[in-house]
């Protein structure tokens, strides 16, 4: 066996192993997914929407935002938002699972009575009318009129 030989014989190595690892992003992109997929899947049969809605949301987002770099061929940010949704996810499950066990751990993601802000409720439950005017506080309400012109 001559040099000729090792020659093609490192040619054609090199050529697999290139085309090898130009399928890698595709490859890897599949698996995270899939995983990711597989864990949301997983957060919804212990109804994460409900019990850990910031980290389901997250999870979801993720999973989407894989799906769209990926369709764009970045599968490189792909595999990042993948691995992001899995994480999540199972964040997700182990929280839902958690608050679903004990309610009183509800209180984590939801504010008690009195908190924070409530919207104001104007006569037969309909919201009151409110004119907030042009903010010059001479409430002429002249916002709507352009400068230099005289309102009818």
């Amino acid at each position: 066996m001559g040099a000729t030989h090792w020659t093609r014989v490192a040619a054609i190595i090199v050529i697999a192993s290139l085309g090898a690892a130009a399928a890698c992003g595709p490859v890897g992109y599949v698996s995270k997914v899939r995983g990711a997929a597989t864990a949301v899947d997983e957060a919804r049969a212990v109804n994460a929407a409900k019990y850990a809605p910031y980290e389901w949301t997250r999870a979801v987002e993720y999973l989407h935002a894989a799906r769209a770099e990926a369709a764009m061929a970045d599968f490189q940010a792909a595999n990042r938002f993948g691995r992001l949704a899995a994480e999540a996810a199972s964040k997700a499950k182990t929280d839902a699972i958690r608050r679903a066990g004990d309610p009183r751990l509800m209180d984590e993601i939801t504010a008690p009575p009195g908190a924070g802000s409530t919207p104001s409720r104007g006569q037969d439950g309909l919201a009151p009318v409110v004119d907030p005017g042009d903010g010059d506080g001479d409430d002429g309400d002249d916002d709507e009129t352009p400068p230099g012109l005289v309102a009818p």
